[in-house]
């Protein structure tokens, strides 16, 4: 299996060691990002990508390279500290980089084919934020399954979290690490999704919005105002 594994942070802490924990029990090869390193720029909001094509957004080159990776893998994996009870912010402007691709605007087929695993820590509070957080990106991406690892730490470094609590995410990563080996990372779109799917398809149809234009064409060329949906072409 192909796993991108994406790091809202560029140091190496404890959320980085859980996220990376995951990926190697799961197993395959491992595409790694860290955010700002990989991608340090902002949304610009010129909403090039929303009137052109997201290959004309200012940073497509740096986008485009993650979301390559995401598409051509098998599983997600998406790590962020809890900073201020969210996401870090680089990985924020990950995600508006690539709005375009949500179910409501020009979904990506192959999304809907994968598994993601979206880990956060933090001392006491927020971290199930931050997953909740980044679990709802992922299902607006199209992606039919996602576990969410929320660990309350109580250290500000991997060398200080106890013993107890390290066995604690250990045994919870292995179980989710076999799940998804079983199924070799694939997954099926379940009723939510394709409800969701349905109502944007009767926008879609029905709209007349000079800045959805490109989308609808999307919509059109795809045939999705018909029977045809994105998961059946799906491995």
């Amino acid at each position: 299996m192909k796993i991108t594994l994406i790091h809202g942070q560029n140091h190496k802490g404890s959320t980085y060691h859980v996220a990376r924990m995951t990926a190697e029990k799961i197993s395959g090869n491992i595409v790694e990002f860290f955010l700002p390193r990989d991608l340090s720029e902002g949304c610009s909001g010129c909403y090039a990508c929303l009137y052109s094509g997201r290959e004309n957004c200012p940073h497509s080159e740096k986008v485009g390279i993650i979301l390559n990776s995401m598409l051509s893998s098998d599983v997600i994996i998406i790590g962020s500290p809890n900073y201020v009870m969210e996401m870090t912010s680089h990985l924020k402007g990950f995600f508006e980089h690539i709005f375009t691709a949500w179910l409501g605007h020009r979904p990506e087929e192959a999304m809907f084919s994968k598994t993601a695993v979206v880990v956060s820590t933090g001392a006491i509070i927020g971290m199930k934020n931050v997953t909740k957080s980044l679990a709802r990106q992922m299902f607006y991406l199209g992606i039919p399954k996602t576990y969410q690892l929320p660990f309350g730490i109580m250290a500000t470094s991997w060398d200080g979290v106890d013993s107890k609590k390290k066995a604690q995410i250990a045994a919870k990563t292995d179980k989710i690490a076999r799940k998804i080996t079983s199924k070799k990372g694939h997954a099926t779109p379940g009723i939510k999704t394709r409800v969701m799917f349905s109502m944007l398809s009767s926008f879609q149809k029905s709209n007349g919005l000079a800045p959805f234009v490109l989308d609808k064409k999307y919509w059109i060329d795809k045939k999705w105002f018909g029977k045809e949906r994105p998961w059946k072409n799906t491995k």
